[in-house]
This record gives structure tokens, C-alpha cells and sequence, in this order.
């Protein structure tokens, strides 16, 4: 057995459940080697991977000891106290036995480093334990009617609380018992002499039978006061025959009090002994050692706190609160603490004195038991009804936010917080706002950007002024954490309610809030939201927020205006034609420093028509614009000759070349018409730069080509339906009209309706930027924006751009195409079969005329 004992832990598990066996525990390093007798290690519960002790018993080479640990299995497994060490599972072999019991270490090496505290902590501390042995060994004496018969610092262990428990079993036995042990095998025992009484140093263990099962005990309970307390002076003079008295100067740090019956457990006749039990009884009276200890009242009042007075409750607090930083720390985390969170939970105890001291306890908590011990109870309370436990828990969240976890906030918590925002008392409601700035990190982005943001809007409009500022304050703190989305949408309206709010700090605030979240804004945002929705506070009627709105429009105006340095003077691209006419029209507004708003005017209306007449020189476009002496249409009468001004609408034909050339047109002007200006309109005629028929025939075709193709695929894949979405009979959406209708012979200028265009016609498409393709108001002719047109000089004369202006072409007119606004879906679809049909004809003939076209050439 040293063989696997030199293997160590490990490998004596291996070895053990190679052979069969499962233990039902892992076992973990040696603590310590308790006289040969057994050994004790720390080990693992294999069921929950808690934490327990395990004694191993090896009597392979001593099998005269194997009665001693079947005595103790026995034993300490029937035997079951608070203050007796726990029993939970045993294995047994033919050479070893374990026992697992509750984890605990000796107290020996924890007495030894005892002596660093205070005199008077280690005097409550040691009388504590001496307290708890006593009970157990009033149970023992005077319930089981045995004798422990080996009372001694090794046989006593301590709690992970630091309670001291009662173990070596070894020799525990039951005088009625024909299998006791004490009076047979105690001699088997190492230094057996140490603890033994006067009368067994005279007659031998088996004296013991004939007497009270009390008196070994208490003569061993006596010895162990002198060794708690005087280590050094260990064992005293009076446990050697003749068994003197102590004196008055061998009481060493025994405590005064306890001394004279520290002396009667020690006296030598066995019957004027006194008995461990009445040791208790003495200790407990009023003015007793055992009562005023401060250690053993703590204890005795959280055992019955469930059933004690209010008196006795307060004044268990209050001894708590007084001396808890005096305890030892493993009794306030392991004793006190679950205890007071057990009385806070079941008991009705008041939490707002109660929650504190668990906090206050649970710093000394290893962070790998914080969750366990501290925050798992707390937790529990958030669902509590019960508003002064969900106010300590509120006001003390600062303590323990920082522990908790994104998971256990976003599902635990927040469900039962969210309910503060609703309750009917104001303090819970402004509590609740105030907490959130604490747990939002761990909120999740549904719970931060939606679900809480629900209640900060409802919490705007609450009727404590307070309520409303904090929640304007809190939706400030909280703007770096939100969404980009909501952010846009929530930040802009939130501190605008503030701005309004009837209550001066929330306005002040609302403007501290736009401050503080500058850079949560977009530059654009920040000039077109923030800036206007702000400035009315600039006249508030308090001087406190004029001052601070004032503040706040100075840090926007200088941030924008660092914003603004930073972009080009202009956005057009440098080198293009736009960027010339844009410096143009600059220098043209530098140049004219004008002091009225009608010389602004004016200077914007001279930039206007410099850009138009730089874009017509520029593009080289072919288009039909002509000047205001360009020879009018003879179908349309020439105006009135004194008529100065004539205000026509802007020419399709206008807009399109403007949206081609990206540049800034200007309202018209009206121009007067003057005798020499008919000259210089042949000049500006367009007819110079003819394009062939053949070249304007393809382009139409192409045209009309792509149009029924567009036509046919919409007519395939209209997931809508056979309903069209346009009426195709009305004259301004159907290009059927505009191929057929005639030109309205109107005498005064005015937009006319679309006219046919025959398939023999030559046709001058205009160049564009993109080149993208003709609509139809783009290919309508239309009176001219710019001045009021002269005799015989419109866009509208004459029937083609190649034809000259003099002379007129006549113009096929084509038949209107029937209406289908009241067709069934059937003739609808023939009727549109049939205008495909025909468009597939005139755009054959037209391929076919390019085609002679090119033949010819």
C-alpha cells in the first residue's frame, strides 16, 4: 500500500477502478497524514463536481487497525449532527477504506497561524469552536449515551465556513456495546496518553466501562482548552500523576472567565468532574462566555432568525453591521452570508438594511464564487413585488452591475426592471431611469434600441420634471451606444421634447444633450436638423437656457464650418465645361459687389444667360433652338408688334438640353424684339449642320425598334396582370398619339400637342451628354422661355429641322388611334396587337429608306 501511496492520488484511483470498482469521487492532492491512522485529500464528487474530503484508511501492513476504521465508517455514519463531520458516501476494501465526507481541512496548522490576529479576535474565535465541540459532545454523551473517547486538536476539523466539526471516530463507542472498541483497542491508538483521564493512566482503558460516558470526554475537552489556547505550554503539568491543580499562572491566554472550569474538567476524581455538558450550560447563562461571545450570538441568531422577534432581528443586524469586518472572512462569506440572504428570501427580513451587508460581505467573495454566493440571490429579488427590495437592489446596483453578465441582464433582470418604469411611485419610476446607465452594456441591441427606448419615450412625458430631465440625460449617455439608424431616428426628437419641456434644467439639459452627442450626428444632419430645431431656444424666456443655447450654436457653427473647410469650392469636376462656365459665373458675381437685393438679382439673372449662351457655343448641339428673330412658322400668326413681354412656358425641348449640360438656368426674362435682330437669325439657324436623311431615318428606326421592343416585353412580363398600368389612349402617355396627332394651328405661342412624325421625314437627333434615348418631350416642339417670339421666327415652324425655314413640307396626318378606356381585356390585347403591328411596318419602311439611303450615297 506505500507502493500506491507513492503513486500518489491519481494513480490509487486508477488502480481502484481498474479492479472494478467506481468511486464516487475523484480524488485531488494529500492535505495531510493524520498519525499513520488515515490520510486525508481533497477530492471531487463525481455526480456534481462539488467539492468534498476524503479519508483514506490503509491497514494492508497494520491490519490490527482494520476494526479502528470499520468503527469509524460505522460510526460517523450513523451518527448525524450539525456540529459532527457530514458523512456522504464510503468505499470499502479488503485492505483500505474511504470515507467522503463535507470538505474540511485540520484545524491544527490553522490554530498554529492563529496567533497573527488580535487578542481578542483569536480569544471569540478559538471560544467559538470550543463552543460547537461542547454541543457535539453534549450529543454524544448525554442523546447517544457514548463516549467519543478521542478528543484532540487532530480529531477536529474545519468548515469552509470555519466552523470547527467534530471527526476521529476511531474510538467512539457505546458502553452497552459488546463490540465497543474504546475498552479493547484505544491503547492502538498513537500517543493514546496525551488525552487519556488520570483513572486510565491508573487502570488502563477498560476502567472507563464501569463510569459515565461523559468523563473520559470532558477531561479530554478540558485538555484541549490548554492546547487551543497556551500551544506552547501543551500538555499541562496537572495531566501528569500526581495530577496537581493548575495555579493561577498556568491560565496563560485562557480567558479569565473560563479558567476555574477549565480547572474542574481537569480534576483528577472522575465523579466531581464537570461534564462537557454542564461546561455548555455555565458558558450559556446570561453573563456566560458562550453567550457574549460575539461569533457564537451571530450564530445562534441566524438560526433562528426565521423565528425570532423584531426586536431580536434588529438587534442581530445591528451586531452584524457593527462587527462584520471583524470576522473572520470565511465565516462572514460561508456562515453569515447565506444565512442572511436565506432569512432575506424566505423570511421577510428588511432588504434595505439586509441587501447592503450582503454586499458589503460579498467583497470578500473569490470571483469564482461571486455568482454562486452573491448574485444568484440577488437576482431573484429583481422579481420580487415588494418595492423596498426592488429600491436596495436599485440603489446599490453600482456594487455588484459590473459582476453580471450580458445573458443573466438581457433575460433575468430587465424583464422584472422594466416594470419600474410603469409603477406608481415616483422614486421607483426615477430609480429605474437612473439604473439603466449602469446595466446598458449588457443589454442586448433589440433590448438597447428598441424595447428601452419605448420606455425612455413614455418616461418624457412623465409628470415628475425630475423623471424627465434624467431621462434626457440618460438618452444623451446612452447616444454612442445606439444603432446608426436609431440614432437619426430617436436623438433629433427626444432633446427637441426637452427643448420644450415647461421645466428650465430639462430645457437646459436637452441642450447639453445636443452638446454632448455632437459627434453622433452627420455633418449634414447637424445643419439641417440639429442647428433648426435648436435655435428657438437662443430667445427662451430663461436666461439659464439663452446662455447655454448660445454656447451650443457655437459649437455646432464652428464644428460645421471645420467641416466646410475641408470640401472643394465647387463639385464639379475640374476641367469640364461646367467648371469653366461655374468660374465664369463666379467671377461674374465677384465682379458686380451689389448692395440690394434687385441688383442681386440682376447679376444672378446676367450669370444665367452668360451660362446659356456659353452652353449653345460649347455643346455643339443640333438642336432647334433658334434666337428671338428666328423666322416663325407661316401656320402661326406673327404677335402683336408692341407686345414687349410674353410669358411662354419652358420649351421641352429647353429642359432637355438644360438636364444634358448640368447647368443652372435662370427665370425668363422678357426681351424686347428689335428690326436688326432678323438678320442674325439665319446665322443661328441649325441648318448649316445638316444631317443626312438617311442618318436621321436610321436614328428614328432605332428608335421606334427599341419602343416595341420595350412595349412587347411589358406586355409578356406584367406580373401585374393584363390591366395596364397607363392609360395608353390619353394623349399625354401614349406615343401613338404623338406619332399621329397634327399640329394645332394655334396663332398665339403656346405648348402644342405632339405632332406625327412620317417615316419619309429626314430627323436631326440632338446630342446629349449620355446620348440617352428621346421621350416624347424631347421630341416636342415647344415656344421659347428666353425672349418673346418675333414675326414668322418659332421653334414650331416648319416641319423638319433639315427642311428650310421659308418653306414647309406637308405632314401626313394619321388617323387618332381608337380609345380602349372602355374595351374589355380582350380588345384591349387586339388593339395592341394591331398598333404592333403597325409600328413593325413603319419601322421596316424606314430600314428599307436608309437602306436606299446608303445606295444612293
Amino acid at each position: 500500500m506505500d507502493y500506491l501511496r507513492n503513486l500518489g492520488s491519481a494513480a490509487v484511483s486508477s488502480l481502484v477502478q481498474k479492479s472494478g470498482l467506481n468511486l464516487p469521487f475523484s480524488l485531488g492532492p494529500k492535505v495531510s497524514s493524520l498519525d499513520g491512522i488515515c490520510t486525508l485529500y481533497d477530492a471531487t464528487k463525481r455526480d456534481d463536481s462539488s467539492p468534498v474530503s476524503v479519508f483514506e484508511y490503509d491497514f494492508s501492513q497494520r491490519p490490527n487497525l482494520a476494526p479502528l476504521a470499520k468503527n469509524a465508517l460505522r460510526k460517523l455514519r450513523t451518527t448525524r449532527h450539525p456540529d459532527i463531520l457530514k458523512f456522504m458516501d464510503a468505499v470499502e476494501l479488503d485492505t483500505m477504506i474511504y470515507i467522503m465526507t463535507e470538505r474540511v481541512r485540520p484545524l491544527e496548522p490553522v490554530l498554529q497561524s492563529s496567533t497573527s490576529k488580535s487578542v481578542q479576535e483569536r480569544e471569540d474565535w478559538i471560544m467559538w469552536g470550543i463552543h460547537r465541540i461542547s454541543v457535539a459532545l453534549a450529543f454524544i454523551n448525554d442523546s447517544a449515551q457514548s463516549t467519543h473517547g478521542c478528543v484532540r486538536v487532530k480529531s477536529i476539523f474545519l468548515s469552509p465556513s470555519g466552523e470547527w466539526k467534530l471527526g476521529g471516530f476511531e474510538l467512539f463507542s457505546n458502553p452497552k456495546d459488546d463490540a465497543a472498541v474504546l475498552y479493547n483497542l484505544a491503547s492502538l491508538m498513537p500517543d493514546n496518553n496525551s488525552w487519556s483521564p488520570p483513572e486510565v493512566k491508573k487502570s488502563g482503558w477498560s476502567a472507563l466501562k464501569q463510569g459515565e460516558p461523559s468523563v473520559s470526554d470532558a477531561y479530554a475537552l478540558g485538555l484541549l482548552l490548554n492546547a487551543a489556547f497556551n500551544p506552547d505550554h501543551h500538555p499541562p503539568a496537572t495531566a501528569s500523576p500526581p495530577h496537581p491543580p493548575p495555579p493561577a499562572t498556568a491560565r496563560g491566554n485562557i480567558p479569565s472567565a473560563v479558567f476555574p472550569l477549565y480547572k474542574r474538567l481537569l480534576n483528577p476524581n472522575a465523579k466531581g468532574r464537570l461534564t462537557a455538558k454542564g461546561f455548555l450550560e455555565v458558558g450559556m447563562t446570561d453573563t456566560g462566555f458562550f453567550a457574549n461571545n460575539r461569533l457564537v450570538k451571530v450564530c445562534l441568531g441566524l438560526d433562528n432568525f426565521a423565528i425570532g422577534s423584531e426586536s431580536e432581528k434588529t438587534s442581530l443586524i445591528r451586531t452584524l453591521n457593527d462587527s462584520v469586518a471583524s470576522f473572520p472572512s470565511e465565516f462572514a462569506v460561508h456562515r453569515v452570508l447565506p444565512s442572511i440572504v436565506s432569512a432575506l428570501e424566505y423570511s421577510g427580513a428588511p432588504a434595505v438594511i439586509i441587501i447592503p451587508l450582503v454586499l458589503r460581505i460579498g467583497k470578500n467573495v473569490p470571483d469564482n464564487e461571486y455568482s454562486d454566493a452573491v448574485l444568484g440571490p440577488l437576482i431573484k429579488l429583481f422579481a420580487s413585488p415588494d418595492r423596498g427590495t426592488r429600491m436596495a437592489l436599485l440603489e446599490h446596483l453600482s456594487e455588484y452591475a459590473d459582476k453580471l453578465d450580458k445573458k443573466t441582464v438581457d433575460t433575468k433582470i430587465f424583464p422584472h426592471l422594466q416594470t419600474g418604469f410603469s409603477d406608481t411611485v415616483d422614486v421607483i419610476r426615477e430609480a429605474t431611469v437612473k439604473s439603466i446607465i449602469l446595466l446598458a452594456p449588457k443589454f442586448s441591441d433589440r433590448t438597447l434600441n428598441n424595447d428601452l427606448l419605448r420606455h425612455l419615450a413614455k418616461m418624457q412625458s412623465d409628470t415628475e420634471a425630475s423623471i424627465r430631465t434624467n431621462t434626457c440625460i440618460l438618452i444623451g449617455r446612452l447616444a454612442p451606444s445606439l444603432g446608426y439608424h436609431t440614432k437619426k431616428k430617436v436623438l433629433v426628437p427626444a432633446f427637441l421634447r426637452a427643448l420644450k419641456d415647461p421645466f428650465v434644467h430639462a430645457r437646459v439639459a436637452g441642450l447639453m444633450a445636443f452638446m454632448a452627442c455632437v459627434d453622433c450626428f452627420e455633418n449634414e444632419d447637424l445643419a439641417t436638423k440639429v442647428i433648426p430645431n435648436m435655435s428657438f431656444a437662443m430667445v427662451d424666456k430663461e436666461k439659464l437656457v439663452r446662455d447655454q443655447a448660445f454656447k451650443a450654436m457655437e459649437m455646432f457653427v464652428k464644428k460645421l464650418e471645420t467641416y466646410t473647410a475641408t470640401l472643394p469650392e465647387t463639385a464639379l469636376a475640374p476641367g469640364s465645361e461646367q467648371s469653366a462656365e461655374a468660374a465664369t459665373a463666379a467671377s461674374t458675381i465677384q465682379g458686380a459687389l451689389v448692395s440690394s437685393a434687385a441688383g442681386a438679382a440682376g447679376s444672378l439673372a446676367g450669370w444665367a444667360m452668360t451660362s446659356i449662351g456659353k452652353r449653345l457655343a460649347a455643346s455643339d448641339l443640333q438642336s432647334t433652338i433658334a434666337s428671338s428673330t428666328l423666322d416663325r412658322s407661316t401656320s402661326a400668326p406673327p404677335p402683336a408688334e408692341n407686345n414687349k413681354t410674353s410669358y411662354i412656358r419652358p420649351s421641352p425641348l429647353m429642359t432637355s438640353i438644360s438636364a444634358a449640360n448640368s447647368t443652372v438656368t435662370s427665370p425668363s426674362f422678357p426681351t424686347k424684339s428689335t428690326p436688326s435682330s432678323s438678320s442674325k437669325a439665319k446665322g443661328m439657324q441649325l441648318g448649316a449642320n445638316k444631317v443626312s436623311p438617311g442618318v436621321a431615318a436610321a436614328a428614328l428606326a432605332q428608335q421606334l425598334e427599341e419602343e416595341a421592343a420595350a412595349e412587347e416585353g411589358v406586355s409578356q412580363d406584367n406580373p401585374w396582370g393584363n390591366d395596364d398600368l397607363m392609360d395608353v389612349n390619353a394623349d399625354e402617355d401614349d406615343w401613338s398619339a404623338f406619332e399621329s396627332a397634327p399640329s394645332p394651328p394655334t396663332p398665339a405661342p403656346q405648348i402644342v400637342a405632339p405632332k406625327p412624325v412620317s417615316a419619309t421625314s429626314s430627323f436631326n437627333g440632338i446630342r446629349t451628354g449620355n446620348n440617352a434615348s428621346r421621350t416624347p418631350s424631347t421630341l416636342s416642339h415647344a415656344s421659347s422661355t428666353l425672349s418673346p417670339p418675333p414675326q414668322n421666327n418659332d421653334w414650331d415652324s416648319g416641319d423638319g429641322w433639315d427642311d428650310t425655314p421659308a418653306k414647309s413640307t406637308p405632314r401626313s396626318v394619321s388617323p387618332a388611334a381608337p380609345s380602349t378606356a372602355n374595351m374589355t381585356k380582350e380588345e384591349k390585347a387586339a388593339e395592341m396587337a394591331r398598333r404592333k403591328e403597325e409600328r413593325k411596318q413603319r419601322i421596316a419602311a424606314l430600314k428599307e429608306q436608309k437602306k436606299n439611303a446608303a445606295t444612293k450615297s
